[in-house]
């Protein structure tokens, strides 16, 4: 391999990107735009859910019961109902995704040691939030039988009971932007790297500048080298801006290593640039190749990479496919350096993928290339 060739290469890709500014701003402005879309849209939280109750009992049990969901941050109190045509009405017209009806002898049965039910009825229309918030109902209720059941031992003199003492680990108040922000950088980088250099060797083609290649002295890995290399500088620029935004615009915490975060992009982005090079080598024309970038990263990214729905509850063929999705990796990457702060030691299986990915995906592309150069 010739240094001076490389070289050559790269500064005339790096040329192609100077006189092309709108791509340049796009490549740069996409990420941001996603990001803040993203971050700003898409959230997985649900809380100030609108609440009616019936509280047919009207003792101060039943009042204490109720304030514990009308204090809470996660239920917005939208008043009293006293018959269930309102509750019906109030379900219907999305006024309230739940009602608690209160029965009549709940004080009475409390106050002689008896078990009451309290009706819970939730609009199950969306059953991912539906789920949710008969979470919340389900919690509130436990920490109120708690302390009735404390209550009472403690005029009957007896044991304590058993209390339970969660404590959730690297994101305490569960908010789903810590999560949501290190999964889409891994997904925006995955499509913009591979956007990038899909162009690259097509536009040679439609352009007429391929021929003058092939009549250089130039080698397919000089070839492939020269124009991965000032593409992996604006793949890198996108990282740091996605990164500072995540941290200075999100609050994301980042924990774990920046030098580590940063060497794990740089093995995902030039296996990206690099499987972007290829597709451009295979298709010859700009629109398939930019096509086939975007489904052959954004989709899989998107979708099997564990960022939107958890992997272990895939029907075991689709798990078995993630195995060879790079994003899968660098999604599980990012969030142990960003949420959990560990180290290469516990990382380094995902590491090593992308290492071996990159230097795969590199040596068959500079293997086609160099059947088109002869």
């Amino acid at each position: 391999m010739n240094l001076r060739r490389l070289w050559a290469v790269a500064r005339k890709e790096s040329l192609h990107i100077r006189r092309d500014p709108r791509s340049l701003i796009l490549s740069i402005g996409i990420p941001m735009l996603m990001l803040i879309l993203f971050g700003y849209a898409l959230t997985l939280d649900v809380d100030r859910v609108p609440l009616v109750v019936w509280d047919q009992s009207g003792t101060p049990a039943s009042r204490a019961f109720l304030a514990e969901f009308t204090h809470s941050r996660y239920f917005s109190f939208q008043g009293t109902i006293d018959r269930y045509a309102a509750l019906e009405r109030a379900i219907d017209t999305r006024r309230a995704w739940i009602a608690l009806i209160v029965p009549s002898g709940f004080g009475r049965d409390l106050a002689a040691g008896r078990p009451s039910t309290v009706q819970a009825i939730i609009d199950g229309s969306d059953s991912n939030t539906a789920g949710i918030v008969l979470g919340y109902a389900q919690n509130i209720t436990l920490a109120f039988n708690g302390q009735v059941a404390l209550a009472h031992t403690v005029r009957s003199g007896g044991p304590a009971g058993l209390a339970l003492e969660p404590r959730v680990w690297f994101n305490p108040d569960l908010e789903s932007r810590n999560y949501i922000i290190p999964g889409i950088i891994a997904v925006i980088m995955g499509l913009i790297a591979a956007l990038l250099t899909s162009l690259t060797i097509a536009r040679e083609w439609e352009t007429g500048t391929m021929e003058q290649l092939l009549s250089t002295p130039v080698r397919a890995p000089e070839l492939v080298l020269g124009k991965l290399l000032p593409y992996l500088a604006v793949g890198l620029f996108d990282v740091l801006i996605a990164v500072l935004m995540a941290v200075f615009l999100f609050h994301v915490p980042l924990r774990g290593s920046v030098v580590l975060l940063f060497s794990v992009a740089t093995l995902f982005v030039i296996g990206t640039l690099a499987q972007g090079l290829l597709i451009s080598t295979l298709a010859r024309r700009q629109l398939l190749a930019s096509q086939f970038a975007m489904v052959s990263t954004f989709l899989p990214a998107f979708l099997l990479s564990g960022f939107t729905f958890a992997i272990a509850n895939m029907p075991l063929p689709v798990q078995g496919i993630t195995f060879i999705v790079p994003a899968r990796y660098f999604v599980a990457l990012v969030k142990g350096i960003f949420l959990r702060g560990v180290g290469l030691g516990a990382l380094w299986p995902d590491v090593l993928f992308l290492a071996v990915f990159a230097v795969a995906v590199i040596g068959v592309t500079i293997r086609k290339t160099r059947k088109t150069l002869g």
